[in-house]
């Protein structure tokens, strides 16, 4: 008879199991129905699932129940068949765990940070009824997962302590911010609380891959003496052709789990993305593994702190379209179209704060104006998660600092209605240059709840923009006046196929698209291949490059950021860089990028790590001297 699940994790490390959900959405199941219900109609399928995790090497395995509870199964109309679904789960579950593995319902949050709208009480007695069923199948813990405010966990695991004080229950966050939960509280003091109040096992789970997961292990330290457990996506989720795919592979989670071994994690999993491969990649690499200190302990590893940029203050000077010096503005402004056709140009990247502070932003944007940078571009809540509205930070950049801002506009937030009223509202205040993007499906940022709208395509979306150009609204009736704007297209060259994504950016040209921003790029000889590629284009391309800040850094936009690939020898380089080691590397292989791209490129787009603004500026300043413009 095998020791109790806490009593095991004092001994070993287990290996835990991968993605439910997506991986049957993988296997052809839709988005939009109850993946839980499928305990019922479809068991040989979810056993086979877990068969699959048992062997490749999972040892916890969690039941097909996580959305299983009053509240959730009431979209589907399945309430009364909530106990008969949970206990299904269990057995089901239990068929395909050998005599070595543990079983652990899978509870999942209700409120899911956003249905503030059902009661307390309706809560409760949701957690309850769930609970009730799955211990009564016998399960050999409680996985609470994915929940994003601390009031809600404090809720389930008091109602299960009261329904059985021998059971291990795990407890398991969602957080996007890594020093805190998404109501606010401290993970410090969110996981002592736990701890007084019976939990067992405490960890994260979902919203980020291992980068972002490890970060909030970083932030709690070695402050709660309880075993950890992890369970991270695999990466980033793209969109591609209406599906979605994960970037991080195997061997990444590999890598991966030994450093979440090392920082004192006891079971190591996998969430959204993860397939039985990479369950199996872990468990080989953590089979042999020896743990150097007490198994309850969560340790931290040292993490370089940001340091305080000095910047001057912003240049007055405004340059004509060969990049001569002048003293004097009333000339017309020549559009990026216009000044990359005669001389190299560079358009920054800054992100818009994700809080009411834009004192850093306005810093580095007035930086950037001082180097001569010919315009600040703004993403559209990048990554799903909530940013600062890029259309009042253009506008104040435009008004005080003097710099031109292009702003990105997603598909996924705004409808037809939203989208012609967001544009009008950019072409009173002036703002012209574009860039019409898909944007990260809304469930996977910080607001998992809510709609991904997705009205238009990117396609859709610059052709509309372009009619409106001619004066025409999106319903096809005229308007008083024409727009003017400049209207840019996304394009990943990061693929193996380059001269079928090239296709693809063909038919953003014929939708209208005026230039084009590539994903960065970090090879010389795809910077070489992309530029004899895409020569036949009609319109200009802004190479993209993201200076490197960290090997840290450096691996997670290699394996979790989809449609960014470093090559090996770039890896290698930053392996281990941190703090300002690491920038100052990641400049360097930037400036030897740039000795490719402007060979090949005049229109340079650099993306801002982290706010260090002062990359940025570095960068900018090697472009004019390599090439001879005067900018200062």
């Amino acid at each position: 008879m095998k020791p109790d699940l806490s009593a095991m994790l004092k001994q070993r490390i287990l290996t835990g199991d991968g993605a439910m959900g997506t991986y049957l959405y993988q296997m052809g199941f839709p988005v939009g129905v109850s993946y839980e219900e499928l305990n019922m109609t479809r068991p040989e399928v979810i056993e086979a699932v877990h068969s699959r995790y048992y062997e490749a090497g999972a040892r916890v395995l969690e039941t097909n129940t996580f959305s299983a509870n009053l509240v959730k199964l009431a979209k589907y109309g399945l309430e009364p068949a909530m106990e008969a679904i949970n206990r299904a789960g269990v057995r089901i579950a239990k068929a395909a765990a050998g005599a070595d593995a543990y079983v652990v319902g899978a509870v999942g949050s209700i409120r899911a940070g956003k249905l503030k709208d059902v009661k307390g009480v309706e809560v409760a007695e949701a957690f309850e009824r769930q609970l009730d069923a799955l211990l009564a199948e016998g399960v050999d813990g409680i996985l609470f997962e994915t929940f994003y405010e601390v009031d809600e966990m404090r809720l389930a695991l008091g109602i299960a302590r009261k329904m059985t004080t021998q059971m291990p229950v795990i407890c398991q966050f969602a957080v996007e911010d890594a020093g805190r939960t998404l109501d606010g509280t401290g993970l410090i003091d969110a996981f002592a609380m736990l701890k007084d109040e019976g939990a067992d096992v405490i960890g994260f789970n979902c919203r980020s891959g291992p980068n972002g997961i490890m970060r909030a292990v970083d932030a709690i330290g070695g402050s709660i003496e309880l075993p950890l457990s992890v369970f991270p996506n695999a990466g980033i989720p793209d969109y591609v052709d209406g599906k979605y795919a994960y970037t991080a592979g195997p061997e990444y989670f590999a890598e991966t789990a030994l450093r979440f071994a090392d920082r004192g994690a006891r079971i190591i999993g996998g969430c959204c993305g993860t397939t039985p491969e990479h369950i199996a990649a872990m468990a080989k690499a953590l089979e042999n593994y020896k743990p150097q200190h007490d198994a309850t302990a969560v340790v931290v590893a040292d993490a370089p702190l940001a340091e305080v940029i000095v910047i001057d203050e912003p240049s007055e000077v405004v340059m004509n379209a060969t990049g001569d010096r002048t003293g004097e503005a009333n000339f017309p402004e020549p559009s990026l179209i216009e000044l990359v056709q005669v001389r190299h140009t560079v358009i920054v990247e800054l992100d818009p704060p994700r809080d009411l502070d834009i004192s850093k932003f306005m810093d580095g944007a007035a930086a950037i104006k001082a180097c001569g940078v010919d315009a600040i571009t703004m993403a559209d809540n990048s990554l799903a998660v909530t940013r600062m509205s890029n259309m009042a930070l253009a506008a104040l950049v435009k008004e005080k600092v003097g710099l031109r801002p292009l702003v990105h506009i997603a598909c996924r937030d705004r409808n037809l209605i939203g989208t012609q009223s967001h544009m009008m509202g950019l072409d009173a205040l002036g703002i012209d240059h574009v860039l019409a993007v898909t944007g990260d499906p809304a469930r996977f940022g910080d607001l998992p709840d809510s709609s991904s709208v997705y009205d238009l395509t990117s396609f859709e979306m610059i052709r509309m923009i372009k009619q409106l150009n001619d004066g025409i609204a999106f319903s096809g009736k005229p308007l008083k006046q024409k727009a003017n704007f400049v209207v840019g297209a996304a394009f990943n060259p990061n693929v193996k196929h380059l001269d079928k994504a090239v296709q693809r950016l063909e038919k953003k040209v014929a939708a209208g698209a005026d230039y084009i921003m590539t994903q960065p790029v970090y090879d010389p000889v795809l910077i070489q291949k992309i530029g004899e590629a895409t020569k036949h284009l009609p319109i200009p391309l802004f190479i993209g490059i993201m200076p490197l800040a960290s090997g840290r850094n450096a691996e997670y936009l290699h394996n979790e950021v989809p449609g960014i690939q470093l090559s090996d020898e770039v890896r290698k380089r930053m392996a281990g860089l941190e703090g300002a080691a690491g920038r100052a590397e990641g400049i360097r292989i930037s400036q030897e990028l740039l000795d490719a791209a402007v060979r090949h490129f005049k229109g340079i787009y650099f993306m801002t790590p982290f706010m260090f603004y002062d990359m940025a500026v570095q960068l900018t300043d090697y472009v004019w001297a390599k090439t001879g413009v005067q900018r200062h």
